[in-house]
């Protein structure tokens, strides 16, 4: 395998402007000549990160099966002082300006099973510089993160600079921040304020920036910018960041040999320092180098995965927490989410396709033939809706775009993921986990069913920036005016006369009548 020399990794990125360049992706920064105080400086951090390396953290992650922990499947359970223990393979809920879609605090902490939340800064941040966001002067004395989104203090909070899936950004990343989509508009995100929110939110574990253009395919001269850039960004946060502060380090989505280097940089120097890393494609877990230490860390898939197949492929690689967007995807196509693992405990014809054996992985409540229905969503559900709701009562709700429709379905489509991650562990646990994907493929479906019916309204998670002179995401909910034109002078013939005043003194007013 390849290695390099941290002085050789060294030299790269201290090789970077620190200046923000104001053009794209591929814009080239411009020639500086460097001080030897820079490298100095930086092999003064890394030094410092050697000595504060052993420092303990408040997480601890253990791999609790016995097969090899550098490759396969693994069984492992998280643990985060002062907060419920995540075993994995596991997941954390998606949210959206702090909230879980649809779910309030009160509904998770009675309904949810999942062990945490996966939180995004620039839902937090606005375009605005000039006045500090509301959640930075947010008081707290252990979490201000938890304080001010109410979150249940069983759950781990984790914080990412971007949401997932990340909107694209018309502007490129820089040699010192990064492009994120706030309520109100593109902003930049320098990692120095990224490390100064980390301080002041102290979430349970916070992943470092990475340099990834989004909606973009890389260059070979980008690629090798990606690099540099984030191995420099996680230094910088490792150096500053409070002893006891957890951190991923992100691995990219680009190929070995293009980040070879960062990844043997933090085998080399980082690795004591960080508490795990974050996959943006989990293709790479097989190249990660094979170290006692690296692979004994936990790893946290921000690869978005489509659908369940996706996640049983990634756990074969190694993966042990996800974070899955298509939770909240099939919520608000109105789709209630009906697999089990390996293949359904009770039987389930209401719900197969016709003329085929095959079962789709959901149904869409938006059939008609569910309007009449008093079956539960899922015949072997016990999530609050399948046990107090019935198929007819949720489409009802939905059709007449009544919100506790969507909360029903989301709390069901929760519940279905946890007992299927369940499922998972307990097959691990069997040795039986590589036979029951095989059946889990044969009995389901590849992808979810399509959207038939229409969601809710629009809110910041779904918009997707599609650029300049964009329509509106949300129709009135009442028309501007209240038919066309032509209505409008048939009702304006009988209020407006069209003779003078002098005609209609001729021929008098009404006088009223005493009956």
């Amino acid at each position: 395998m390849l290695m390099v020399n941290s002085r050789v990794y060294l030299n790269s990125i201290v090789s970077l402007d620190t200046t923000s360049p104001k053009q794209g992706f591929d814009s080239e920064p411009p020639q500086t000549r460097h001080s030897s105080s820079a490298v100095l400086a930086l092999k003064a951090s890394i030094n410092t990160l050697k000595m504060a390396s052993r420092k303990q953290t408040k997480l601890a992650f253990e791999i609790l099966s016995n097969s090899d922990p550098t490759s396969g499947t693994r069984l492992g359970r998280l643990a985060v002082e002062g907060r419920k223990a995540l075993e994995t393979p596991g997941f954390i809920a998606v949210t959206s300006r702090g909230v879980v879609p649809h779910m309030t605090p009160d509904v998770i902490a009675a309904h949810a099973q999942f062990g945490g939340v996966h939180m995004a800064l620039e839902d937090f941040i606005e375009k605005n510089n000039k006045t500090t966001p509301p959640i930075l002067n947010c008081p707290g004395s252990t979490s201000a993160l938890h304080t001010f989104t109410a979150l249940p203090t069983s759950l781990i909070s984790l914080l990412a600079p971007r949401r997932t899936p990340a909107v694209t950004a018309p502007n490129g990343n820089a040699n010192t921040s990064i492009s994120v989509f706030t309520s109100t508009g593109f902003q930049v995100l320098p990692n120095k304020s990224y490390i100064n929110s980390i301080e002041t939110l102290r979430p349970d574990i916070a992943v470092a920036l990475a340099d990834i253009p989004y909606g973009t395919t890389a260059g070979q001269k980008r690629t090798a910018k990606m690099g540099d850039r984030s191995g420099q960004w996680l230094s910088q946060l490792l150096t500053d960041k409070p002893d006891d502060q957890p951190v991923f380090a992100p691995v990219l989505p680009i190929d070995y040999q293009s980040q070879w280097e960062y990844l043997n940089y933090i085998v080399d120097d980082l690795v004591d320092s960080i508490s795990g890393l974050a996959f943006y494609d989990s293709n790479m877990i097989p190249d990660i180098p094979a170290t006692t230490a690296m692979s004994t860390l936990p790893r946290l898939s921000l690869d978005e995965p489509s659908s369940p197949h996706h996640i049983l492929r990634q756990i074969s690689l190694g993966m042990d927490i996800f974070t899955i967007p298509f939770i909240n995807f099939a919520t608000d196509a109105g789709i209630a989410l009906t697999f089990e693992f390996p293949s359904p405990r009770t039987p389930t014809t209401s719900v197969s396709t016709p003329h085929s054996s095959i079962l789709p992985l959901g149904i869409d409540m938006w059939t008609p033939t569910h309007s009449t229905s008093l079956l539960p969503l899922s015949p072997s559900c016990t999530c609050y809706a399948c046990t107090s709701h019935h198929r007819a009562f949720i489409q009802h709700l939905l059709s007449a775009k009544e919100m506790l429709g969507w909360v029903l379905l989301q709390i069901h489509n929760h519940y279905t993921l946890s007992t299927f991650f369940t499922s998972i562990r307990q097959s691990i646990q069997n040795g039986t986990f590589e036979n029951d994907c095989e059946e889990f493929a044969r009995v389901y479906e590849s992808e979810l069913p399509e959207k038939s019916g229409q969601g809710p309204r629009v809110r910041g998670y779904h918009f997707k920036s599609e650029g300049p002179g964009e329509g509106k995401k949300n129709k009135a909910a009442w028309a501007a005016d209240f038919g066309s034109r032509t209505n409008r002078k048939e009702v304006d013939v009988g209020l407006v006369p069209e003779e003078g005043a002098e005609g209609l003194q001729d021929k008098g007013f009404a006088e009223k009548v005493d009956v």
